[in-house]
């Protein structure tokens, strides 16, 4: 049961339809604006040229083998295909006079693999009756993921109301303050190169006032509370599929009889309204934002049966809940000539963050279901980002980027005796801080046409990492083709039926390395 603290879907029957009925006419390719895109306020004349429609997307597929065995299944699974999964964006934009538009709908359907068949087996003998036993059915969906209005009813403020991604924040693989939203990790966990595919839109209301005098602007956010349960929050495969962390595959953790979640239980009640704010500005050469944002703790947690916190579980071994929170966060970023580098940092203070605590609970069977404590949390992230010139060494056709990432967190007034574990259903206790250091190096050849990449992560604290070289092929303007191999490495990994307390975040990915092709036709 893969939970840590880094960092529904509608179904099939019509919804391709209902999405093609909704999406029609000419071009843009990204499933989600930039930042910059995002706030650009919509033009207040009226006239023929704010009178528009545009249509765009991709067509995508994915092919993912087993690079090892993994032991929860009866025969040898290395190389057998993992995913085969096809996806249609559409992706459309259009302009009413002083009010611009945005509707983004996604469709994406599986093969189901004999891998994913055996799987599937696997939680029908051991944990029938839930999603797992169903597997194809929380890999298939359609869905209309956003949907928004952007105007400007006043000078200086733009306004966005609709189902919307915002991004906050510096960091990369592990985020700090990008909580707005959360991430959908079942199909393909933390591993797609672009967030927007992961992000789990909300609906919200955003606002953005320019104060050109402080060189700055405040942005405010409102969630009135109306989005679908399922839409709060992160969302692990706790289903026994593919990325069931090991040795949970074939495990199904929602099973009838078994846990359940909870999206009412007291202070964690995702219908309640939360709202956030962040002020964003120059100072000589330095951008930075200051921002406070009351949300629900991205990961859930557990409410255990057996220790319960504030109201009594409806799952038999407990519910799975999220907590509010609030966050404190700043963020700096400027050049640097001295090392011609661009320096990155950000700092956020969480209050009442939960963890799952009882290393040993039940004999070390049930790891974690001790009951839940709070606690204030620091997350720090420095980053730095610079252009090496490879061209003579490597060949490349321009400089390279080259990144180096530290994020920590630091758990206050820790206690050894609170018993706090790192993730539900291992014992590994959490350390007072847990620290993960990232680098990319990305190359170019044939003027971008040739693209390698190299992502490597390590816990500092012994708990392994990973391992992503990648390389992406670009074909004229629309066709993209990714390889890549998604490498984990940890001393510690828990084996089926075995009792340990050493397994942390990577060892959950043992025995999972996977081989990945995507191709992707924008239009």
């Amino acid at each position: 049961m893969k939970l840590n603290h880094w960092g529904g879907i509608g179904r099939r029957s019509g919804a391709a339809g209902l999405l093609l009925a909704c999406l029609s006419g000419p071009a843009a390719v990204r499933a989600a604006p930039s930042e910059a895109d995002a706030e650009a306020p919509a033009d207040s004349v009226t006239s023929p040229e704010n009178y528009s429609f545009r249509l765009g997307g991709y067509a995508r597929a994915w092919t993912s083998f087993n690079l090892q065995d993994p032991p929860e299944t009866s025969r040898n699974d290395r190389f057998s295909p993992s995913m085969a999964r096809g996806s249609l964006l559409l992706n459309a934009d259009a302009k009413t006079g002083p009010v611009a538009w945005k509707v983004v709908g996604r469709a994406d359907q599986e093969y189901k693999t004999s891998y994913l068949r055996d799987l599937q087996n696997l939680n029908r003998q051991n944990s029938p009756g839930g999603p797992g036993s169903s597997l194809m059915d929380e890999y298939n969906q359609a869905e209309l993921r956003e949907y928004y209005a952007d105007f400007s009813p006043l000078d200086r403020v733009s306004l966005r109301i609709g189902k919307q991604q915002v991004v906050w924040g510096e960091t990369d693989f592990f985020r700090a303050l990008d909580l707005v939203n959360g991430f959908d990790y079942r199909w393909r966990s933390f591993l797609e190169r672009e967030g927007d595919e992961l992000r789990k839109p909300l609906f919200l209301v955003k606002a953005k006032v320019d104060v050109p005098e402080a060189d700055g602007s405040l942005q405010l956010l409102f969630r009135p509370g109306i989005d679908r349960l399922r839409d709060v929050g992160n969302s692990y495969d706790l289903y026994g599929g593919r990325w069931a962390g090991q040795p949970y595959k074939g495990v199904d953790f929602l099973a009838p009889g078994a846990l359940n979640y909870n999206y009412r239980a007291p202070g964690a009640d995702v219908s309640d309204k939360t709202w956030g704010m962040r002020w964003e500005g120059i100072a000589g050469p330095v951008n930075y934002s200051l921002a406070y944002l009351k949300t629900f703790n991205n990961d859930p947690v557990v409410n255990s049966a057996f220790a319960p916190a504030g109201s009594t579980p409806t799952g038999a071994l407990g519910d799975f809940i999220f907590p509010k929170i609030d966050l404190f966060g700043a963020t700096v970023s400027g050049y640097v000539p001295a090392i011609d580098s661009v320096l990155s940092t950000e700092l956020v203070y969480t209050r009442n963050t939960p963890y799952n605590v009882g290393t040993n609970f039940f004999g070390g069977a049930l790891p974690g279901f001790g009951g839940i404590i709070k606690k204030d949390l620091v997350t720090t992230m420095v980053r730095i980002d610079k252009n090496l010139n490879l061209t003579r060494l490597l060949g490349t056709s321009r400089p390279s980027f080259f990144s180096v990432q530290v994020f920590d967190k630091w758990i206050q007034n820790y206690k050894r005796s609170d018993d706090i574990v790192n993730m539900v259903g291992y014992g590994r206790p959490a350390n007072q801080h847990s620290t993960i250091a990232t680098v990319i190096l990305g190359l170019n050849y044939k003027n971008d046409k040739i693209n390698p990449q190299l992502a490597a992560g390590a816990s500092l604290q012994g708990g392994g990492g990973f391992l992503i070289p990648s390389v992406e092929f670009v074909y004229g303007d629309h066709w993209r083709l990714v390889l890549e191999a998604d490498l984990f490495f940890s001393k510690h990994k828990r084996q089926p039926r075995q009792i340990e307390s050493a397994t942390g975040l990577f060892g959950s990915f043992a025995n999972n390395d996977q081989f990945v092709a995507r191709l992707t036709r924008q239009f």
